[in-house]
């Protein structure tokens, strides 16, 4: 099995440091798998349909060099070889590269494809029916399941690709382990945090940070005692475990300079 740090998108915000969507790409001898999407070639074709609210807030890119699709045919793959998609949550910058693998099957905690499906007037704007009028190919799966260093109610796709409960952010919200070659893990927490030094005691996020997380959030205590618990997670089994978020651009270019590791 191989792991591959892709970035899938990459935003400017004018007030906090620029941000990339950190994605996976994990080639197994069953199919290939991707752990989020970042924005789709329809997002890079027609920006408007992302709302001008979000491009004036984050300020994206959106080369279609960037996309999913387009790094998995670099790699010399076929885009129907992606056979699964792990979504963290549905945020519209995860989950616009959806439409470019319609046949994979998509995991997703069942309370998050709810929210989307259903979203308070708070929800509304983060989710996008736009991205998903393919109708993907959803699998849906609830908390409740085994422990995993220190988190109870993990859900096991496989041996190597567990589904962490990391709720705040979104009402579903999950981080996603992927076993790594030499028997550690990679743990992509998502949107559970935004900027490295959080997974530090005491976390110093930057001030414009702090206040998106907090704005953005659905759960904010909830998020909040995640983050901590990711904290200890690093304390304890930081040899081990790599954690990483979707958005720290310092965080995805360390990964991606070690590869797999």
């Amino acid at each position: 099995m191989t792991i591959r740090h892709l970035n899938c998108a990459t935003m400017t915000p004018l007030a906090a440091p620029r941000m990339v969507a950190h994605c996976l790409l994990v080639e197994r001898p069953e199919g290939l798998l991707l752990v989020d999407t970042g924005f789709g070639a329809a997002d890079c074709a027609d920006p408007k349909r992302l709302g001008q609210p979000f491009r004036a807030l984050v300020r994206p890119v959106l080369d279609p060099a960037e996309t999913a699709v387009a790094q998995v045919r670099a790699l010399g793959h076929d885009p129907a070889d992606v056979t699964d998609i792990t979504l963290t949550h549905l945020d519209l910058d995860h989950v616009g590269g959806l439409a470019d693998f319609p046949e994979a099957r998509v995991h997703v905690f069942a309370d998050e494809l709810d929210a989307a499906l259903h979203p308070t007037a708070r929800e509304r704007a983060r989710y996008l029916e736009v991205q998903r009028a393919h109708g993907p190919r959803w699998i849906t799966h609830d908390v409740p399941g085994d422990a995993w260093s220190g988190f109870e109610s993990v859900t096991a796709l496989s041996d190597d690709v567990l589904l962490i409960p990391l709720q705040g952010h979104t009402r579903g919200h999950c981080g996603v382990a992927v076993r790594r070659p030499d028997g550690g893990w990679l743990l992509h927490a998502g949107d559970a945090y935004f900027h490295a030094s959080e997974k530090q005691t005491p976390p110093a996020a930057p001030f414009s940070l702090r206040a998106f997380q907090t704005l953005m959030a659905v759960q904010n205590r909830r998020r909040v005692a995640n983050a901590e618990r990711l904290r200890e997670l690093q304390r304890s089994h930081g040899a081990e475990v790599t954690i990483f978020c979707a958005h720290d651009a310092s965080e995805y270019a360390e990964l991606a300079r070690q590869g797999g590791r």
